[in-house]
């Protein structure tokens, strides 16, 4: 046991010796990205020590066991659409960019069956229809209608939920879309960087973040996650905006701050013939959140991360009148599994909702009523833009859980302002529902908190290792 233990710890020396930041963790440098990670959260009632405790301890086991089900593990994608912004040809030639798509057999038959309609069906089934009949009919219109009349409802039904919608979604009728396993597809370091990288969170930062024209570029976040950082003060510009155009900017920068948490903590330190080895790489993770290193940028990208957390949070509380309607089913065509599935997302909603110091979006668009609707819509259009830019990304796997999550926090947003629609249920039985989530939403918004999880649980991971390295130093 001892021998193993003083193993571990000289491979975790050599990661440090090989990446050529040494300085970075001297006995100073180890416990310093979490110095100011402490305490209230601006723009918020919450504290960053309630939520690593309550998302610890009671709700990261729960949404894992979740979105490990067969339901939540299938998500439809497009991943060959072409980029709507710039010309880009080049993909990521490396092995783990790729990403391996399901062979029709691999998806459950009631996932196949049902994933391109709507969860609820405004025509409850009879009791002695058969499961796959049930699948058939959600979304189904009523059959009395003339044929005319049903595709103009089916119109407006589309109408209304694109309206709602804060990001773009793929055609699910597309012959290149394709079901992804995410638990044989994992989010991780695959190597993809270098212009064409820079050149995705460059076009999000610069040209979605609402900047004030007063401010001469460049002003890229980036720059400073690589040490280069000429004391511009990145977060200074901010200060002169309103709260609703902030709190876009820190949703845009607790994904990012999220994304670099994950290729931090499942890093490739090793590939030999016997396969390769992922773990945490300390030296990546401080080298993109280390106080010094990032001219004190990182601990503010790790209180964005926070935030991002309260906003996602704050969502699945809200929504949780919705899924307790009988109507709404996981299904996959498994009765008794989506039973236990449908009581196991009601429970881990409800934790949600238990939670002391919730986000109160009531702040936002709370002005004028005229302002705060151009104001609501601006940043609807603008949050769809980055959905967009998503389809330029040129490694598929960074590309397939790069759509998931703006289309899992997109669907976040959507709940929050859809609060009178979600108070008006339910409603009458065969009466269409005012609020509706598609399966995609519905596994998309899981997935992507479940990563907003993750990435909390692995701060309390990373400070563990650098206290060890701290205490050997």
């Amino acid at each position: 046991m001892a021998g193993r233990t003083r193993t571990a710890k000289l491979s975790l020396c050599l990661i440090v010796l090989v990446t050529g930041f040494d300085r970075a963790l001297s006995s100073s440098a180890a416990q310093r990205c979490f110095c100011q990670v402490t305490g209230s959260l601006e723009d918020c009632a919450c504290d960053v020590e309630t939520i690593d405790s309550f998302n610890n301890k009671q709700l990261f086991p729960k949404l894992q066991k979740l979105i490990a089900t067969d339901y939540f593990r299938f998500y439809k994608v497009n991943l060959n659409k072409p980029c709507p912004f710039w010309t880009d040809n080049s993909h990521c030639g490396l092995r783990d960019c790729a990403v391996e798509p399901c062979t029709p057999n691999e998806v459950p038959d009631g996932i196949r069956a049902s994933s391109s309609k709507p969860i609820q069906d405004p025509l409850e089934a009879s009791e002695d229809s058969e499961e796959c009949e049930k699948a058939e009919q959600l979304g189904a219109v009523n059959s009395s209608l003339s044929e005319d009349r049903q595709k103009a409802l089916q119109d407006w039904n589309r109408y209304d939920d694109e309206e709602d919608r804060f990001c773009m979604v793929d055609d699910e009728e597309s012959p290149d879309i394709e079901y992804v396993d995410l638990l044989l597809n994992p989010e991780r370091f695959t190597g993809y960087k270098g212009p064409e990288a820079w050149q995705i969170w460059n076009s999000i930062y610069e040209e979605n973040c609402f900047k004030p024209y007063t401010v001469s570029r460049p002003l890229n976040p980036l720059v400073t996650y690589s040490g280069e950082n000429e004391g511009r003060g990145f977060y200074n510009w901010l200060e002169g905006l309103c709260v609703e155009k902030r709190a876009f900017y820190r949703l845009v920068s607790g994904l990012h701050s999220s994304i670099n948490i994950h290729l931090s903590a499942r890093y490739l330190l090793e590939d030999s013939w016997s396969g390769p080895k992922w773990g945490h790489n300390i030296s990546e993770f401080q080298q993109r959140f280390d106080e010094k290193l990032t001219k004190g940028e990182g601990p503010k990208r790790l209180r964005n991360l926070y935030f991002l957390y309260l906003i996602e949070l704050r969502a699945l509380a809200k929504v949780l009148p919705f899924f307790q309607l009988p109507s709404v089913q996981l299904y996959t065509g498994q009765p008794e599994q989506d039973q236990q599935n449908k009581e196991l997302l009601l429970e881990l909603l409800q934790v949600a909702k238990s939670f002391p110091l919730h986000f109160d979006e009531t702040s936002l668009f709370a002005g004028n009523k005229k302002e705060a609707g151009k104001l609501k819509e601006d940043f609807k259009l603008t949050f769809k833009n980055i959905s967009r830019i998503m389809d330029c990304v040129g490694c598929f796997k960074c590309r397939l859980w790069g759509k998931l999550q703006t289309q899992g926090l997109g669907t976040a947003l959507k709940i929050l302002f859809s609060e009178r629609q979600i108070a008006s249920l339910p409603r009458p039985q065969g009466e269409l529902l005012p609020f509706q989530l598609s399966r995609q939403e519905i596994v998309a918004l899981f997935n992507a908190f479940g990563r907003i999880s993750t990435s909390v649980r692995e701060l309390e991971n990373f400070r563990s290792l650098l206290s060890k390295l701290h205490d050997e130093m």
